[in-house]
């Protein structure tokens, strides 16, 4: 794996991570596919592209930041 998908794959960890201690995921890990990443979200896994399950955590995590901080 090259740098740049190791750091992808870190940074997915982390948010992954976050997502879990927040309760917004149930699970998490790497995928069967070293290009994929595994998110158990509403009690299904999901197998991600890791460009997607990036996309996916971050979108996430940002719509839970902004319902709970007051306007």
């Amino acid at each position: 794996m090259n740098g740049t998908k190791a750091n992808l794959r870190n940074e997915i960890k982390q948010l992954a991570e976050t997502a879990f201690h927040n309760k917004l995921i149930s699970g998490y890990g790497d995928g069967a596919d070293i290009n994929e990443y595994q998110i158990v979200y509403q009690g299904k896994p999901r197998h991600l592209p890791l460009d997607r399950a990036y996309r996916f955590l971050t979108a996430l995590l940002n719509r839970h930041l902004r319902l709970r901080s007051p306007e």
